[in-house]
């Protein structure tokens, strides 16, 4: 349900976006407008290291330099891991609102 609220915001704020796969690895979200790339992994909760690498691990694998962000319902978020944004879902609603308009 989680993946289907970014999605919808996402296509309602005028991206194209699509699913990502690199070998074995899936990123959640590709999302581009106006020449510019996002791209978004959605996980419920991070849990645990084992979850924080899958979800974080698949983007650090992304070579180029585009935005990079990891969306969850984890009540602590905020400021990144390795460069890439961790987002609760209502930050991430907000901010992708405010860059659009």
């Amino acid at each position: 349900m989680l993946e289907n609220i970014v999605y919808v915001h996402l296509k309602s704020a005028g991206y194209e976006v699509m699913v990502g796969k690199m070998g074995k690895k899936e990123v959640d979200f590709v999302c581009e407008k106006g020449g510019e790339r996002l791209y978004i992994q959605v996980a419920y909760l991070i849990t645990d290291d084992k979850v924080k690498e899958r979800e974080f691990g698949n983007l650090l694998a992304i070579p180029d330099n585009f935005p990079k962000m990891v969306i969850s319902m984890d009540e602590i978020t905020g400021g990144s891991y390795q460069g890439i944004q961790h987002l609760h879902i209502e930050d991430f609603l907000i901010s992708i609102t405010e860059t659009t308009e």
